[in-house]
Parts: C-alpha cells; sequence; structure tokens
C-alpha cells in the first residue's frame, strides 16, 4: 500500500513494536500482540488517514494470529457483517522487524519515535514543531513508532531521527499510564486533525 490517504496529503506511516521492547525490569523481551490494538489503532489509522499501520513482531505464531483476524474481517463472514472493519485492516501491514519496515519504504522515511521517559541523545520534538514540519514537507515520507510493554528499547531509540515529546494529561500527580491504542490515537489528533 502507498501514497497518502490524509486530506492534507501528508505521507504518514504508524508503527506498532512488539520486539525489542522493555519489561518492567528493563529486560528486552516479545510482547503479545492484542486484538484491541489491531482493530482500534486500524481504525484510528484509518479515520486520520495514516497510509500504513505496521504491526512489528519477530514471532511467526503472533504474526499469524494477527493474519487470521485480518482475513475474518477482510474476505472471511466479518467482512459481509461488517465492511468498515475490514477497511479499516486494509491499511495493516504485518513485518517481522523494524529494518524490513524500513527496506519496504520507496524513500527512507523521518523515523519519530515516541516514549514517555525521557531518552538524551535524539533531538526532542514538540507536537506543534513536528505538526508544523509535517505541513511545510507533507509529501516525506514519516514513521512514528509506538513500543508495547515498557517502551522500545535504547537502540530502537537510537535508530529514530526524532523523539516526539511524551503526552501529559491534567492529573495533578503526573499520573501518565495511557494504552497504546490511547496514545496512537493523541498523537495522531495531535498532528493531523483540522483543527
Amino acid at each position: 500500500m502507498s501514497g497518502t490517504g490524509h486530506k492534507l496529503g501528508i505521507n504518514i506511516s504508524v508503527g506498532l513494536v512488539h520486539w525489542p521492547v522493555l519489561d518492567k525490569p528493563g529486560n528486552i523481551v516479545a510482547t503479545n500482540v492484542t486484538n484491541f490494538d489491531i482493530h482500534d489503532i486500524a481504525r484510528v489509522s484509518r479515520s486520520y488517514g495514516v497510509s500504513q499501520y505496521f504491526i512489528i513482531h519477530r514471532q511467526r505464531e503472533q504474526l499469524m494470529f494477527v493474519s487470521r483476524i485480518l482475513d475474518h474481517w477482510k474476505v472471511g463472514y466479518g467482512s459481509r457483517w461488517n465492511p468498515n472493519r475490514g477497511t479499516a485492516l486494509n491499511v495493516v501491514v504485518l513485518k517481522e522487524t523494524i529494518e524490513d519496515v524500513l527496506k519496504s519504504f520507496a524513500e527512507k522515511p523521518v523515523v519519530i519515535a515516541t516514549a514517555a521517559r525521557e531518552f538524551p541523545g535524539v533531538p526532542r520534538v514538540t507536537f506543534r514543531e513536528l505538526r508544523e514540519k509535517m505541513h511545510r514537507e507533507p509529501k516525506r515520507p514519516y514513521l512514528m513508532l509506538f513500543g508495547t510493554g515498557f517502551g522500545m528499547t535504547e537502540e530502537v531509540l537510537q535508530g529514530c531521527d526524532l523523539l516526539l515529546e511524551p503526552i501529559w494529561g491534567a492529573a495533578e500527580d503526573n499520573f501518565r499510564h495511557l494504552p497504546v491504542r490511547s496514545a496512537v490515537s493523541i498523537c495522531l489528533d495531535r498532528l493531523l486533525a483540522t483543527w
């Protein structure tokens, strides 16, 4: 799948990284794909004109699980029961590694990491700065990576071009523990909404 679906013409893709990510003690692990993340991130991606939604996992069994769900909604009974779901899932692309994702682009994308924690060494960008950059250079491909578990590894973050500022809510105690599908929704709305 190629091109832009967004009415602003911004060529943006989303990647949900299931490996390599961290667990709570800081070990490098692979997390399970969840049914909610497949559907909800596809739906918000389609709604905001995201070109491709990459689900990145090195375990073939997990990718096969996703393939079965996609088949059900795109060509199986689900495609007749709820055609909109299949339309949303058309943006989903399965890849084993981030490197495989990058190879699928004709032109190297600007890779933007998202992380709730600070990470020195990668230029930090605000939502406003990134939105302005995308509007100035809409034809450049952009790839936003979201980590599962307790976030992406240091190596992954170091390989990114930009690190997006964290999402801060309004909790007085600075509580921040968003589900990844909510974080994707908030980021895409802040960057792409026509407000």
